[in-house]
């Protein structure tokens, strides 16, 4: 570890790496149909009692309803619904879709919980620490067991794992990758971008078990992507975090890719990285 800093500082202080920009998959083109998007809230869940969140659900112009679709599931939903945020994700998959770099792909995006007031006036308290920090199976079964089967009532998704991915950033990066490791019969793909693989809640323990898996690694394809100014402070090091979690999956026999690029703990590189995230997780098997 001593000789991945070395190297890792060495390397980023001699050369710099380039923060990506966003290219035309990310912006609005003229006839290609547009998804709708629908606002919804869940506030059922009994393993997160209490806790109320919003969700968007996309569904593409190209949808079917007796063709089964492919499944995004986005944490921290808002920041990649928005029309002018970093990610666009729902402009990127109408792009991508229209032009068959992707299968016709539902896509959900969901805010973490949030825990009403206890007190007229005050703000309530926000779940997310505790559901996308934490290793084990919580939030995992919420999304497989109480809150997917609502939000996507009503809509032909596929069961393959293979054409189900996992999306999120930072803790939410974290969290994409505990639930497709739980659940690999479930989700068979991952997005981690800046993912906070220290010990908030424990996630540095990933690179040991993923390295004992190496008898029987678990179907999952995962996107890593590090900026190199990340973060470095008392729960650890997410740049040097992220090389180990790399090097692990590589170990065992993943199919996996780190795109370690400039900048920090910073949604904007994964955003303009997302189209060609999507068309290497889809990518076909050689």
């Amino acid at each position: 570890m001593r000789f991945l800093a070395l190297f890792f500082a060495v390397s980023v202080s001699a050369f710099a790496l380039d923060i990506p920009k966003p290219g035309l998959d990310s912006v609005l083109q003229s006839g290609v149909p547009q998804g709708e998007v629908a606002k919804r809230s869940f506030a059922t869940s009994q393993l997160f009692p209490e806790t109320t969140r919003d969700y968007w659900v996309y569904v593409p112009k190209q949808y079917k309803a007796d063709q089964p679709a492919n499944l995004l599931v986005f944490q921290d939903g808002a920041g990649y619904v928005k029309p002018d945020g970093s990610f666009r994700a729902p402009i990127v998959l109408d792009n991508l879709i229209a032009k068959g770099d992707l299968p016709v792909t539902v896509a959900v995006f969901v805010n973490p919980g949030t825990v009403p007031a206890a007190k007229l006036g005050s703000a309530g308290r926000s779940n997310r620490s505790l559901e996308y920090d934490s290793t084990g199976n919580r939030y995992a079964r919420f999304l497989v067991e109480e809150f997917l089967p609502e939000a996507t009532q009503g809509l032909n998704i596929t069961k393959d794992p293979a054409g189900r991915g996992v999306v999120g950033s930072s803790s939410g990066g974290v969290c994409a990758f505990t639930v497709a490791w739980e659940c690999p019969d479930q989700f068979g793909k991952v997005f981690s971008s800046i993912g906070s693989f220290t010990n908030i809640r424990g996630a540095y323990v990933y690179p040991a078990l993923i390295r004992k898996s190496k008898a029987a690694p678990k179907a999952l394809r995962v996107y890593l992507q590090e900026g190199e100014s990340d973060v470095n402070n008392l729960h650890g090091h997410w740049p040097l975090s992220n090389l180990d979690m790399a090097s692990a999956l590589r170990f065992a026999g993943y199919d996996v890719h780190l795109e370690m690029t400039g900048g920090g703990h910073s949604g904007q590189a994964a955003g303009a990285l997302l189209p060609d995230v999507l068309r290497w997780l889809w990518r076909p098997l050689k």
